[in-house]
C-alpha cells in the first residue's frame, strides 16, 4: 500500500513526504571578485548573456520573466521570486523542458576576504533522470563559466561551448 492509498495518511504528512523526497542539484564555487560583481553577473542581461546564453531577455526587478533560449525547441522562462542585494537570488521556472516546470533555482551568495562563495540550488526535481544528470552537469558547467567572466572577463556562453 503507497501513502495515497492509506487512508490514515493525511494530507500534511504527504506533502512533508513529497517535499523531503524531491531531488535537487547543488553545487558551490569560489568567485575572486567582491560579490557585487558576482550578483550584478547573475541579474543582468550583460552579465548572464556574457557567460549563460546570448539569447536573452533579463531586467533584474521581483516578478519579472526572464527568459533564455539555448537553441532548442522551447524557450526557458523564468519568475524572478527574490532579489536580496548581494545575498540572494531565485527563480521559479515557469516554462522549459517539462522536467524543469515547477522547480526553482537560488544562488545563495557570501563574501569573505574578497572572495565570493556561490550556493547554486536547483530545487524540486520530482525525480532523477537522466536529463537531471545532464543538468547537474551543465550547472557545474554554468559556474566556471561565471567565475571566468568575473575573473577573467570572458565566459563561455552555451552558444560558444563545444558539447
Amino acid at each position: 500500500m503507497t501513502a495515497c492509498e492509506n487512508p490514515t495518511f493525511d494530507k500534511l504528512r504527504l506533502a512533508t513526504f513529497i517535499v523531503t523526497h524531491m531531488e535537487k542539484i547543488e553545487h558551490i564555487n569560489y568567485i575572486k571578485v567582491p560579490v557585487a560583481q558576482v550578483y550584478k553577473a547573475l541579474t543582468t542581461q550583460e552579465g548572464l548573456g556574457a557567460f549563460w546564453t546570448t539569447a536573452l531577455i533579463v531586467e533584474p526587478k521581483p516578478g519579472f520573466i526572464n527568459e533564455f533560449d539555448f537553441d532548442d525547441d522551447y524557450g526557458t522562462k523564468m519568475k524572478i521570486v527574490e532579489l536580496s542585494e548581494n545575498k540572494r537570488i531565485e527563480w521559479e521556472c515557469i516554462a522549459s523542458d517539462p522536467e524543469w516546470v515547477g522547480t526553482g533555482v537560488s544562488f545563495e551568495l557570501s563574501e569573505k576576504d574578497g572572495v565570493t562563495a556561490v550556493v547554486l540550488k536547483h530545487f524540486n526535481w520530482r525525480e532523477l533522470t537522466e536529463f537531471y544528470r545532464w543538468c547537474n552537469y551543465n550547472w557545474a558547467m554554468f559556474l566556471l563559466s561565471l567565475k571566468s567572466y568575473c575573473e577573467d572577463g570572458a565566459g563561455t556562453p552555451y552558444q560558444k561551448r563545444k558539447f
